[in-house]
Order: C-alpha cells, then sequence, then structure tokens
C-alpha cells in the first residue's frame, strides 16, 4: 500500500509539473484564485474572532 501511496504521489508531482510547463499563465490564475480565496477566509475568520471580542 505504502508503495502504490508513493507512486501516486509521483504522478501528481508529475502531472503539476507537466500543467506548469505547458501552461503557465493558467497555473498562475489558479494559484492566484487559491491565494486569493484564503486571504478571503483569513479576513472572514478575523472578523468572526473580533465579533467574538467584547
Amino acid at each position: 500500500m505504502a508503495r502504490v501511496k508513493k507512486w501516486t504521489g509521483y504522478a501528481l508531482l508529475a502531472f503539476v509539473a507537466f500543467y506548469l510547463l505547458t501552461s503557465p499563465e493558467s497555473a498562475a490564475q489558479i494559484i492566484e484564485a487559491a491565494l486569493g480565496g484564503l486571504l478571503a477566509g483569513g479576513e472572514a475568520l478575523s472578523r468572526f474572532v473580533n465579533a467574538l471580542m467584547p
């Protein structure tokens, strides 16, 4: 089972590398969108925690 997990990780890494090399603009847009989502989530969590404080 560990071998399958290891090879699946290698295959996923190869796919990501292939995607980055063949369409870097699309990959950059995906990364930008993901980071924007994380930023929005962090801001929402911050507002929630601040709302709990009196």
